[in-house]
């Protein structure tokens, strides 16, 4: 630009010389105009280069964002793998767990465990005991169903509660359907219950009945009871004594015990609670003779 300007400076002194004062301003005119004609480009060229450098910066950050996405869903795809190995590692556990479970009890399955790792090897031994509880189970599920047909009809099932576990069927009576409030007297109502209990009971001549007498945590102190325990075994005596005497059962069957307010199902803090706590259970289990004749080695079904 200053070149341009000491060019023009020159060819002006240089013409002043030789031409006219009216043709010496016509030319300073011209190259007047020239020269702003050529920085009103160079100004245009420079704001075009700004734009040109602004559109560059605004490439260049939009450039940086991609990368910073690419670098994190990178990151993500990365995890996602992870969380696939876990998850395959989780799904082999738990296939392994599952094939691992079974019916008992953890303390059941740690002897049983253990009894397995003994008998290693034996079998014959190992597929009795597979007969053995698959033949208990096949009992007390029949005895259960039966059972329940049996005991619904009339009764309200909020007052009889029959479950099965392991080789056992449980039976839980409420005590108001059972007894006089505070007393070891069988009501009219249980004889329904009772009566129908009995008749399964002997379809099953095999089955022993064990009657268990539980209370709340109320004190209770009457010339006749001295105290929960009392009350307790009183009333599965009660329950024993109506199953000999009134409905045939087998003395020999029957077994009678107290839990007193103890084994408590719910809180005794509420009259709710007290209520479901006030129970008698009637468990209906094989004899032992029958039940070990079952694990007898020369009995194994060939």
């Amino acid at each position: 630009m200053n070149k341009l300007i000491l060019l023009c400076l020159a060819l002006t002194l240089g013409l002043s010389s030789c031409v006219s004062k009216k043709q010496y301003d016509e030319l300073q005119m011209t190259m007047q105009e020239r020269l702003d004609a050529n920085q009103q480009k160079m100004s245009q060229h420079n704001k075009e280069i700004n734009r040109y450098a602004e559109r560059l910066a605004d490439c260049e950050r939009r450039e940086a964002a991609v990368t910073t996405r690419v670098k994190v869903a990178e990151s993500q795809v990365q995890q996602a793998n992870d969380q696939i190995v876990d998850l395959k590692k989780q799904r082999e556990q738990q296939m392994t767990q599952v094939g691992d479970l079974t019916v008992l009890s953890q303390g059941a399955n740690e002897n049983i465990g253990n009894t397995l790792k003994q008998l290693e090897g034996k079998d014959k031994y190992i597929r009795l005991l597979q007969n053995a509880k698959s033949k208990a189970d096949s009992i007390n599920l029949a005895l259960a169903v039966n059972l329940k047909q049996v005991l619904r009809d009339g009764i309200d099932d909020a007052d009889v509660d029959i479950k099965v576990d392991k080789t056992v069927v449980y039976i839980n009576l409420s005590d108001k359907m059972l007894y006089k409030s505070g007393s070891y007297q069988i009501t009219d109502r249980a004889g329904e219950i009772l009566q129908k209990i009995a008749t399964i009971a002997k379809s099953r001549p095999n089955l022993e009945l064990m009657v268990e007498g539980y209370t709340d945590n109320v004190s209770i102190n009457t010339n006749c009871i001295n105290d929960n325990w009392d009350l307790s075994v009183l009333r599965s005596t009660s329950v024993v004594k109506a199953l000999q005497n009134t409905y045939g059962i087998d003395p020999n069957r029957l077994i009678a015990a107290g839990r007193g307010e103890y084994n408590a199902l719910a809180d005794n803090a509420t009259a709710e609670g007290r209520s479901t706590n006030r129970r008698t259970r009637i468990i209906l289990l094989p004899k032992l003779n029958e039940f070990y004749d079952l694990l007898d080695p020369t009995k194994i079904p060939e």
